[in-house]
């Protein structure tokens, strides 16, 4: 196991719970975790803790009046404006006991991770805890309410002055990150999301190119309803790259939400765990190519906990840790009987889902020309640079 990679985690960050029928679920956690013990590739020992974030830090993003509203709910107060002004208290974002204390852990995972890679000679941390990228500096969103990501990017950019590419291919747009940083030209915001014309939030449009001095600096890549492997990961490879070599940035941070797959309940893609294996690869090359190998991988979505997330995940921390040789074991059958009787689904034995793992999709060709001209309109002001150079 490389010593070069942080894996972040504890108990508390399990306590993220709306309630029992929410598709939100932080079993996800224990049951990938588990996954990687079973695997070999994790032990208790090597698991290095989260903290709770502080009121300072989450101001680093977040109003004071939204922070004390969600304190407030937590601590049982009822107020209207909790749900028509913060977002507090709807179907999405319910409230639940302690609320207040579980996010800001979730939060203080990511900080961590950032301290962990700048500050104790790591060069790649995970906290699969984090990566809520819904949420606004005055308002819950999309099942998050503090946005980890947006505070983890403001406290690097404060503590250690560096330039941050976050990279988001949950298959929502990641719009509380973006709308964050929209008029930062130090931090530059890549997302591959399904369209906004079928999905929650109903951003992410390939015009939405930053504000101000951040014009230029977001990239949103909208994926049409039923695409597949091969026509998102086309996108992927080429707008990671390209991006990458455009903005230049001193740290890679992911947003690594596992719902693009064919059996996520809430989305319309039609991904398989193929893209998942593909998606840190090159998180991890491009993060020693342009920035001395610094990454920080955070979770996100992904709402079939048993048959996608566990694989998705693990195989982020496999290739973060060079422990990709313990792919070519199936999964671990010992796994397997553990939790198949909770489950209620059958779980996948092997990593690589089989072959007709969903009916053929009959406008294929028309979703990967129509993603094809999406991804040119995407990267357009990059490719205009690169003409000016030339001539």
């Amino acid at each position: 196991m490389s010593q070069e990679a942080a894996y972040i985690f504890s108990p508390e960050q399990l306590q993220y719970k709306f309630h029992n029928e929410h598709p939100f679920n932080q079993h996800r956690l224990s049951i990938t975790n588990d996954l990687l013990m079973k695997l070999g590739a994790l032990s208790p020992e090597t698991i290095l803790p989260a903290r709770k974030a502080t009121i300072d830090e989450l101001l680093l993003i977040h109003d004071e009046d939204y922070v004390q509203a969600v304190i407030g709910a937590a601590e049982g107060q009822s107020r209207s404006s909790y749900r028509t002004t913060f977002g507090i208290g709807t179907e999405d974002t319910p409230v639940f006991p302690h609320m207040h204390d579980a996010a800001a852990w979730l939060v203080g995972g990511t900080l961590a991770a950032v301290d962990y890679v700048f500050d104790s000679g790591y060069k790649h941390a995970l906290n699969l805890g984090g990566g809520l990228h819904h949420g606004f500096r005055g308002k819950a969103s999309g099942f998050c309410i503090y946005n980890d990501s947006s505070i983890a990017i403001e406290y690097i950019r404060k503590k250690y002055d560096a330039r941050v590419l976050y990279v988001d291919t949950d298959a929502h747009h990641g719009d509380g990150v973006q709308w964050a940083f929209y008029n930062d030209p130090d931090v530059c915001t890549l997302s591959f999301h399904e369209s906004g014309r079928f999905l929650f939030p109903g951003t992410g449009h390939v015009n939405e190119r930053g504000h101000g001095d951040g014009y230029g600096y977001s990239f949103n890549i909208p994926l049409e309803a039923f695409t597949e492997d091969e026509s998102w990961l086309v996108a992927y490879k080429a707008a990671m790259r390209e991006v990458t070599e455009y903005f230049k940035p001193d740290i890679i941070l992911t947003q690594n939400g596992a719902d693009a797959h064919y059996y996520d309940p809430l989305t319309h893609l039609c991904g398989t765990i193929n893209i998942f294996h593909e998606i840190p690869k090159l998180a991890h090359e491009l993060a020693h190519e342009f920035c001395g190998g610094k990454w920080i991988a955070v979770g996100g979505g992904g709402y079939d906990i048993w048959r996608v997330v566990p694989r998705a995940w693990s195989l982020i921390w496999l290739e973060m840790s060079e422990q990709k040789e313990t792919l070519k074991q199936s999964i671990p059958k010992v796994w397997l009987d553990n939790w198949q009787e909770e489950a209620p689904v059958q779980l996948p034995p092997e990593w690589h889902d089989p072959k007709g793992l969903y009916p053929m999709i009959p406008r294929k060709k028309e979703i990967e020309k129509k993603n094809e001209r999406t991804l040119l309109k995407a990267l357009k002001p990059i490719y205009d640079q690169q003409k000016k150079v030339k001539s």
